[in-house]
């Protein structure tokens, strides 16, 4: 391919045109031969000055094809190069056939794979980047999170929570239950011989649970006193409460718990437990209580 450069001189204003040659033959170009034979004065690329003493009758505008331009002067180094003419992509491309033996990623985007332990020259030799000595540096696990060396570390050096936000193990504090105060069923207006549970005191206003209390059974608290006879049914019962609730002739009703999971061998071996303790506690009761024979 052949590209223009031209120059102009300061004291005689000549043009001096130059290509330099590549491995596109422009004679193939019929299309681009015309732009090149016939370069206008205003398409100049580089001006600079020079100290041209020659013979200015010899110099001619032909178009002159060199070789190698010797490189003598580091001030051509920073001459910028324009292109007059843009050869057309059809006529480069046309004897350009994609195949599988010249498809290949874009330069630049794949980068070669960091390889460790072979040689300074690879940039990660003898020691691959893991220093010279240390625990760190040797085979193995190494050391665990959170670990400093052997001093208190820093989640056992922080405050402990307590209360609900925290305990021992962050579930200590978290209430089991929704708890109910017999002052609070007194003044829901409960009529004699209604059911109190979950649903009816819901119903009623007293409690709202949201969240994870959505889940939670019911408990009844002794904080207060109860006047009418009502019918409970919840998951417990508090000491005073109970109480109170027999001493005013309510029902108490205990609901069965949520029974965890266990695999069936266990379960098993939990029921063959609790059939011989019933059957101990049964002897006990009769030994304890014999029968008195009458005398006469």
């Amino acid at each position: 391919m052949l590209l223009p450069i031209m120059g102009q001189t300061e004291p005689n204003n000549i043009t001096l045109i130059i290509f330099f040659t590549t491995k596109l033959n422009i004679h193939s170009l019929s299309p681009m031969a015309s732009v090149f034979s016939q370069p206008s004065p205003s398409s100049l690329l580089i001006n600079h000055s020079s100290n041209f003493k020659g013979n200015v009758t010899i110099l001619k505008s032909n178009i002159c094809q060199l070789s190698s331009i010797p490189n003598n002067n580091n001030k051509l180094q920073q001459r910028k190069l324009l292109i007059v003419a843009a050869i057309p992509s059809a006529v480069v491309s046309s004897s350009v056939r994609f195949r599988l033996d010249n498809l290949g990623p874009q330069p630049g985007s794949r980068k070669n794979a960091k390889r460790k332990g072979r040689g300074h020259a690879a940039g990660q030799g003898g020691s691959c980047g893991f220093g010279m000595r240390g625990q760190k540096s040797r085979s193995g696990p190494g050391v665990r999170k959170g670990f400093e060396g052997g001093q208190m570390p820093l989640y056992r050096r922080l405050p402990k929570l307590r209360g609900i936000a925290g305990g021992n193990c962050m579930h200590a504090g978290l209430s089991k239950y929704v708890p109910v105060n017999l002052k609070d069923i007194e003044t829901a207006g409960f009529q004699e011989g209604e059911e109190v549970s979950l649903e009816s005191l819901k119903e009623k206003g007293l409690i709202n649970p949201s969240g994870r209390e959505r889940r939670l059974p019911l408990k009844i608290l002794g904080d207060g006193e109860l006047s009418v006879k009502l019918n409970f049914k919840a998951r417990a019962f508090s000491a005073q409460a109970k109480e109170k609730l027999e001493a005013a002739g309510c029902s108490l009703t205990v609901l069965p718990g949520r029974k965890k999971w266990v695999k069936p061998s266990v379960a098993k071996n939990l029921a063959r437990a609790d059939e011989y303790f019933a059957k101990k506690r049964a002897a006990a009761a009769a030994n304890e209580s014999p029968e008195t024979p009458s005398t006469a």
